[in-house]
C-alpha cells in the first residue's frame, strides 16, 4: 500500500459529541421504519407492519480480526458493515438499520476515523441501510469496531439453522476459499515488508494477478442479491447460514441443529481459479481451503429435493450435496470416491487462528 500525505486533526479537539456530530450530521434515513436516528438517547423505529425484527451484532478487534498494516481503513469500514448485513441476509431478512460503536486509541486522527466511516457509509448506501446511532470510547490497545444491524422479515419467511430435513439439497452461493487465500497473500507481502523494508507495489502485476482474492478478503459482499432472487422465485429455504467461519463449521452447525447428516461432493464445491493458484503456491490442498478458510460471507442453505431443477439453473448458486439421516454422519465424498468425515476446523475467535489442521495438506 502506498503512503499518502494528509493532515491530522486530533479527535480530542472535537470531543465525543463533536465527533459523533461530525460523522453523522448529514446521514440520510430512507427507510420508513426509522422515525428517529442519530441525535437522541435512542433511535426510534416503527415496525407496525406485521414483520419480525432481526438484530445481530459483530465486533472486530485490531490485532485479532484485522491488521492495519495492510488493511485500508475505508475497506475495513465497509467490511465491518457488510459482515453484519450478511447475518440479516442469512435469516432471509432485509437489513434496514445499523448502529456503529468505535473504541479509538490516540494513534488515530479525525481523518482516519473519517476514512473508516466513509467505508461504512458506502456499504450502507449500497445495501439500503440507515446509520441510526452508536457510541465512541477511548482505547488503550488500538481500534475496536462494534456494529449492530437491525432488519426485518415476514414471520413465515424467516429461515433458521434447525429446519433442514432428510434428503434436502445443500446449496452454496458464489465460490469458497478466496478470502482466506487473500489473507495469506496479504500476510506474506506484509512479512516481506517487515523483513526488508520494501513496500509492496499495490498497483503492480503481482497484486493485479491476485485482485480477486485480495478483494474477497478486504471487501466482501453480503448476498442480498440471492435473498432477492429467492423472493422472486417464491422459495423459502429450510435452513440457512452465512459462511463466516468456514463451510465445514457452518454445515456441521446446520446438521447438529437440524438433527441430520450430510454428504457433500468435492467436485461440486465452487472454487475460483485465483484461489486454486494461491493454494498451490502455499502448498495447501484447495479443497481444505474451501472447507475451512472462512470469511467468504457466502450463503449456505438447504431446500427440498423437488427444487433440484430450479436450483440447477439459478445463477450464483451451486448444489454441493444433500442431507441424510443423522446416524449416517457428515462426510465429504472425494473425487476418487473416498469418504472423509467433516470436521469443524474453521476460524476460532479465542485462538486467533484457524483450526490446527487447516494449514495441512489434508482433505478432511
Amino acid at each position: 500500500m502506498k503512503d499518502k500525505e494528509y493532515k491530522r486533526t486530533e479527535i480530542s479537539s472535537l470531543g465525543e459529541f463533536g465527533l459523533i456530530d461530525h460523522l453523522t450530521k448529514d446521514l440520510p434515513t430512507p427507510n420508513a421504519s426509522t422515525l428517529k436516528g442519530v441525535g437522541d438517547d435512542c433511535a426510534v423505529l416503527d415496525y407496525n407492519s406485521g414483520k419480525r425484527v432481526l438484530v445481530t451484532t459483530d465486533m472486530l478487534m485490531e490485532g485479532v480480526h484485522f491488521d492495519l498494516s495492510y488493511t485500508p481503513l475505508k475497506h475495513l469500514g465497509y467490511k465491518a458493515a457488510v459482515v453484519n448485513i450478511s447475518d440479516i441476509c442469512a435469516m432471509n431478512g432485509t437489513p434496514k438499520q445499523i448502529t456503529v460503536s468505535l473504541a479509538l486509541s490516540k494513534k488515530f486522527g479525525l481523518e482516519d476515523v473519517e476514512e473508516l466511516y466513509a467505508g461504512i457509509r458506502i456499504a450502507c448506501e449500497k445495501y439500503g441501510v440507515d446509520i441510526i446511532g452508536g457510541d465512541t470510547s477511548a482505547s488503550l490497545t488500538g481500534l475496536a469496531i462494534s456494529i449492530t444491524c437491525i432488519g426485518e422479515a415476514d414471520a413465515d419467511k424467516i429461515v433458521y439453522r434447525n429446519g433442514a430435513k432428510e434428503n434436502d439439497l445443500i446449496c452454496v452461493t458464489g465460490d469458497l476459499g478466496a478470502a482466506y487465500m487473500g489473507l495469506l497473500f496479504l500476510e506474506r507481502e506484509n512479512k516481506v515488508f517487515q523483513q526488508t523494508g520494501a513496500r509492496p507495489d499495490s498497483d503492480g502485476a503481482e497484486f493485479a494477478s491476485r485482485n480477486y482474492i485480495i478483494e474477497r478478503q478486504l471487501k466482501p459482499e453480503a448476498r442480498k442479491d440471492i435473498i432477492e432472487a429467492l423472493e422472486r422465485i417464491k422459495v423459502v429455504p429450510t435452513s440457512m447460514m452465512d459462511i463466516s467461519d468456514g463451510l465445514s463449521s457452518e454445515l456441521l452447525h446446520i446438521c447438529k441443529q437440524s438433527n441430520v447428516g450430510c454428504r457433500i461432493y468435492e467436485d461440486r464445491i465452487p472454487i475460483d481459479y485465483q484461489t486454486a493458484v494461491m493454494a498451490e503456491e502455499v502448498n495447501m490442498n484447495v479443497t481444505t481451503v474451501a472447507l475451512h478458510g472462512g470469511e467468504d460471507y457466502e450463503l449456505l442453505f438447504t431446500v427440498p429435493l423437488e427444487m433440484n431443477d430450479v436450483f440447477q439453473n439459478l445463477p450464483g448458486v451451486k448444489i454441493i450435496g444433500h442431507t441424510t439421516k443423522p446416524e449416517l454422519g457428515s462426510y465429504l465424498i472425494c473425487r476418487d470416491g473416498q469418504e472423509f468425515q467433516l470436521k469443524a476446523q474453521g476460524w476460532n475467535a479465542f485462538t486467533s487462528e484457524t483450526g490446527d489442521d487447516t494449514h495441512q495438506n489434508e482433505q478432511q
